[in-house]
Order: C-alpha cells, then sequence, then structure tokens
C-alpha cells in the first residue's frame, strides 16, 4: 500500500471528495454519466499520485460493461462488512453507541445547513464526501473522527485487490498523518472487529442533552439529496 504524507488539507480536496464520492457509489446509469466529466476535471488536481490514482479508478469503471461494474461493486461492498462504506461501524458495530454517532453526524449537517436525505444513512462514505465537498471544514473533521473506519476499509479494499483501493488511498493521504494511538486502534479493530452488541440504533437524545461532540467519533446506496451527480461540473467550476 502506498505510504501516506502528512498534509493539510489543499485547495483542490473539494474536488478530489467530489470525484470520490461520485467514484464509490453504486454504478448505475446517473453515476457512469458522470465518468466522463471525472475525466476532464482531473487535470485540476495538483498531486501526479492522486490524479494517477483516481484516473486508474475511472478508467476501469469506463473499460468495463455496466453489467459487470455493478456486479464487481456488490462483490466488494455488499457481501461482508469488512468493506463496508457505513464508516462508524468499524468502531461501533451494532451497537447504542453507533446510534449516538448516527445522529451526531446528521446535527452536523444540519448545523452546516445541509439537510441529510432520509434514505440513506448519515455515515456512508460517499454522502460525507460529498458534505466535505460542500462544507470542507466540518466535513475534514468529520473524515478524522471516522478515521478507524477509513483506513480499516482502505486495508481491506487492498486485500480484495479492487481497483476502488485506489480512491482510499488518496482519502486517506489527505489526512495528516495518524498517531501511534490511533494506529494502535485500528490494529485492535482489524483484529478483533468492532462491538457486538446488537441492540438496533436507535438514540436516546440529540446531541446538545447528551453532551455528545456534534463531530462524535453496509449495504446499496440511494440517491442522494446533494448536488454531485448533477451538478458535477457546475460545482466544480463554481457556477
Amino acid at each position: 500500500m502506498p505510504r501516506r504524507r502528512a498534509r493539510h488539507p489543499s485547495a483542490d480536496t473539494p474536488l478530489v471528495h467530489r470525484i470520490a464520492s461520485v467514484l464509490l457509489r453504486y454504478p448505475d446509469d446517473t453515476m457512469l454519466a458522470c465518468l466522463e466529466d471525472i475525466t476532464t476535471a482531473l487535470p485540476a488536481i495538483a498531486d501526479p499520485a492522486d490524479r494517477t490514482r483516481l484516473a486508474a479508478a475511472c478508467d476501469h469503471l469506463l473499460r468495463l460493461p455496466p453489467t459487470e461494474t455493478a456486479q464487481q461493486y456488490v462483490d466488494t461492498f455488499d457481501h461482508t462488512r469488512r468493506r463496508s462504506l457505513h464508516l462508524t461501524y468499524y468502531r461501533h458495530g451494532d451497537t447504542r453507541a453507533r446510534g449516538m454517532a448516527l445522529l451526531a453526524l446528521k446535527h452536523t449537517y444540519r448545523q452546516a445547513g445541509h439537510e441529510p436525505p432520509e434514505a440513506e444513512l448519515p455515515d456512508f462514505l460517499p454522502l460525507i464526501l460529498e458534505f466535505a465537498a460542500l462544507a470542507p471544514e466540518p466535513g475534514h473533521r468529520i473524515l478524522l473522527q471516522c478515521r478507524a473506519g477509513l483506513e480499516l476499509l482502505r486495508q481491506a479494499l487492498h486485500k480484495h485487490s479492487t481497483p476502488y483501493a485506489a480512491v482510499l488511498d488518496t482519502l486517506c493521504g489527505r489526512l495528516p498523518q495518524p498517531a501511534r494511538h490511533e494506529r494502535d486502534t485500528w490494529r485492535r479493530l482489524a483484529a478483533e472487529g468492532p462491538p457486538g452488541e446488537h441492540v438496533g440504533l436507535e438514540p436516546f437524545g440529540p446531541p446538545e442533552q447528551t453532551g455528545l461532540d456534534p463531530i462524535a467519533p453496509p449495504g446499496r446506496p440511494t440517491p442522494s439529496a446533494y448536488p454531485t451527480h448533477r451538478a458535477f461540473l457546475s460545482a466544480k467550476e463554481g457556477r
């Protein structure tokens, strides 16, 4: 796996997040129609390694017949929780703590003026990336809080030998270098898995009542309320 570099978010990070959000969605007709736009947008990414990784993932999706692309996506993300795109699962499993984390994410979206779609859980990685493209500061904080999930998903995708791993390499490479205790946490979660308390995901109250930080630390995607698909180019060009 590529070695990651320490860095602060750069000016092109919102574009990287927008592209990654599209690439990690289920490849229906709407998503596939965005791939040519992504190819056009890639030269605006300054880092050559990031351009190469995202271009490789995009080219892979463009080369395959749509039915094969869809089947590969299902095989990668729908059949195992070890490659779930729902990031809070990795740390919290099916526990009350995950329910609280999901509520905190919704609260963060709303504080930034974005209503999360009811049809999708707020920890769905493409949805988080859309939000981060539109609201970079709170979006960056969410990615840091969900970093254990990002890293474990990244490792699992490399083990699965899928082109989607390059997208996670790009996302993780845009975050600061992790501290040693964070790496220890990821190793423990990788070895032990998430907590197994099956109690549902209903939280007990809003963050302002519970004292939970609004930026508190699987499955087929549904259409998003955010404009990544339909307004990809206009969002990229700032119109």
